[in-house]
């Protein structure tokens, strides 16, 4: 049997048990294009229907294809209900994913998908650390949904990185 060498750099990370987690990885994949419906309002405040109908109908939708779509309005005005539900109905057949809001409000929704898509079995009476430093902007609340959907099932979740982790839970 060999012994390690006293001057050899043993990586205990590398041979610990622990599982780590990166939401980083499961970022979701597409061009991320706004609408902004005020461009088809009189002067970017009053919906008129007919006009607003009109310009939808000539508008390039293709331009959407297999791209993650925010709707939104940039001015203050006050919409219809389907106005929104409109315009779905022209760009849904080439989005990928569609949402009301911001880029910011597209990622959560994206992540709130995968996650509760996600095969929770490998994590199972596992050390677990969700991976905290991320160079593509992940949501807070996709971290919290992680954490919320690990919880029943691992033995200890933990948030960093694994040389310096903060501890969240350890199953009693």
């Amino acid at each position: 049997m060999t012994t390690p060498n006293e001057n050899e750099i043993i990586n205990r990370v590398a041979n610990s048990a622990l599982i780590t987690i990166d939401l980083e990885d499961y970022y979701p994949k597409g061009e991320r294009l706004m609408i902004d419906l005020s461009d088809w309002l009189y002067e970017g405040l009053l919906l008129k229907e007919k006009e607003f109908r009109q310009s939808l109908k000539e508008h390039d939708w293709a331009q959407y294809q297999n791209a993650l779509v925010a709707l939104h309005c940039s001015t203050d005005a006050i919409l219809p209900g389907w106005a929104y539900l409109l315009v779905t109905t022209y760009v849904q057949p080439y989005a990928k994913a569609l949402v009301i809001g911001n880029q910011e409000d597209m990622n959560q929704m994206l992540y709130q998908k995968i996650i509760e898509n996600l095969d929770m079995s490998p994590f199972r009476d596992q050390r677990v650390i969700i991976k905290g430093c991320n160079r593509k902007t992940v949501p807070q609340n996709a971290y919290i949904h992680l954490a919320s959907k690990l919880l029943p099932i691992v033995k200890s979740l933990m948030y960093g990185e694994a040389c310096s982790t903060v501890p969240l839970y350890k199953k009693v």
